[in-house]
């Protein structure tokens, strides 16, 4: 596939590194010359310098032989008028644009084709606003993830010394599980080295596993690896940019939270959006403002500014000075891998986060949901199954059947996802109600038409594999 994406900033990079392993022809349009000639250093990519809102850089780019522009600069005015032009001008089969500004996110008539020709529209901030809301209810994990529209929950954990399975083999947690409750470990990190698990690997105190369950299970699998805390009802969040303040007004209603911001007029500008938080005009890295303000009594510390630097800084401190739990927004790959594990308990990677939407419309297939794990080092698939046996090299056949690639989990399947299906109760009139039938993938299960199904991918090098396995042969109709 044709790829021109527009904008090197942390999103632009990581997409390009995504992508340009994957037999696709990239281009990156970008106005820091400086910034492209780092990213063709070490990726095999084209590089452009100009304005990628002007015809004629978006033709020296290639344009005209695009199947795909990826608008991702810090603009949206740019992101908007380069999809304009790609569809009226240059008659781009699929645009997608960066959006920050709620105007055009809430009314999807200007994004029609008629007005400003966007296809999808991917607000970064919101992604991770709604990432960390996650983190929140599930203050044990290190990671969770959804599929099959929350239907599935994908969660990443620290085992720990006296967890029920540690020091078992992973074919025990099925006997250890409530009736009726079924789960898969799909992968094992130790350090920087992965276990491929199966029913005889041991997990081990200090493990990372990712573990996949419904959404109704997840908890009680959980339990298996990781003591339970305490509910989060206590936040401090250090900055009150974009994702500070989305994330202030999500919470604020349920939360008791509080926003520490040092510039006034931002400051002044947070305190008239949030009515319920407190906002703080100062800085996070200041010791006697974080004890006046009883940081020891808060459950969870988001460092969420634009700077590593002082996230970092204001992360250890909190911790230092009694914080339970610190989270951070770290940019910067190196630093996110150095400090995760120390004070800093989560280091988040903004770019790695957001690109999983945008993935899912480049990959081949139909694929439903993309999820960047370990910073880029391994994805998670939903991929819908068509066609049939005749057809397929997947449907209607045994999972031990297919030839998987190394490395490649089957963790589940979701079946009839328009079918309604009874969880759980609330009390004893009310039901709750999911869709779609969860199937948790064994070796003798059978994959049939229209499956979800969820797969597990250790490296990013078998991506392409497990996508072709997918496709279906020109017979299908």
């Amino acid at each position: 596939m044709n790829i021109l994406i527009l904008g090197a900033g942390q999103v632009g990079t990581s997409l390009a590194e995504a992508l340009v392993s994957e037999e696709n022809d990239i281009t990156v349009i970008d106005q820091d010359g400086a910034r492209l000639a780092r990213l063709q250093d070490h990726l095999d990519l084209r590089t452009v310098t100009g304005n990628a809102a002007t015809p004629s850089v978006l033709r020296a780019a290639g344009i005209d032989n695009a199947d795909m522009l990826i608008a991702v600069t810090q603009s949206d005015a740019s992101n908007l008028v380069a999809c304009k032009l790609a569809k009226t001008v240059f008659n781009v089969p699929t645009r997608i644009a960066r959006l920050r500004s709620r105007d055009f996110l809430e009314d999807e008539s200007l994004l029609h084709s008629d007005n400003f020709a966007v296809d999808f529209a991917l607000c970064p901030e919101q992604v991770i606003t709604d990432y960390i809301r996650r983190l929140i209810e599930f203050p044990e994990a290190l990671q969770v993830l959804s599929f099959a529209g929350d239907r599935v929950s994908l969660v990443a954990l620290r085992a720990y010394e006296g967890g029920l399975l540690v020091g078992r083999q992973i074919k025990e947690m099925r006997d250890m599980l409530p009736p009726g409750t079924d789960a898969r470990i799909v992968a094992i990190f130790r350090g920087n080295q992965s276990a491929f698990p199966d029913g005889d690997t041991v997990v081990q105190a200090g493990d990372e596993v990712f573990v996949l369950a419904a959404a109704e299970h997840i908890r009680a699998v959980m339990r298996q690896l990781r003591r339970m805390t305490t509910p989060v009802r206590r936040i401090m969040i250090a900055g009150g940019g974009n994702i500070g303040l989305r994330l202030a007004k999500s919470l604020q209603k349920r939360y008791e939270v509080k926003v520490v911001e040092g510039r006034p007029e931002r400051a002044d500008f947070l305190a008239t959006e949030l009515g319920e938080a407190l906002v703080l005009h100062g800085v996070a890295t200041d010791e006697e403002l974080l004890e006046q303000e009883n940081i020891a009594e808060m459950d969870l510390f988001l460092a969420l500014t634009n700077d590593d630097e002082d996230n970092i800084m204001a992360g250890s401190l909190a911790k230092r000075l009694g914080c339970e739990r610190v989270v951070a927004l770290i940019n910067r790959r190196a630093y996110a891998d150095m400090i995760e594990g120390g004070p800093i308990d989560i280091g988040i990677s903004p770019a790695q986060v957001s690109i999983g939407s945008l993935l899912a419309y480049v990959r081949q297939g139909d694929v439903a949901e993309v999820h960047s794990l370990r910073r880029g080092a391994a994805e998670a698939l939903e991929i819908v199954a068509h066609g049939d046996a005749r057809t397929s090299k997947v449907v209607g056949r045994r999972i031990d059947e297919i030839s998987w690639p190394r490395g490649v989990t089957v963790a589940a399947l979701v079946r009839h996802m328009e079918r309604p299906v009874v969880v759980g109760q609330t009390d004893d009139w009310t039901s709750i109600t999911r869709f779609g039938e969860v199937v948790i993938a064994h070796h003798d299960t059978v994959i049939e038409p229209d499956d979800h199904v969820i797969v597990f991918c250790m490296t990013k090098r078998v991506v392409p594999k497990v996508e072709k396995l997918f496709q279906v042969g020109f017979h299908f109709v």
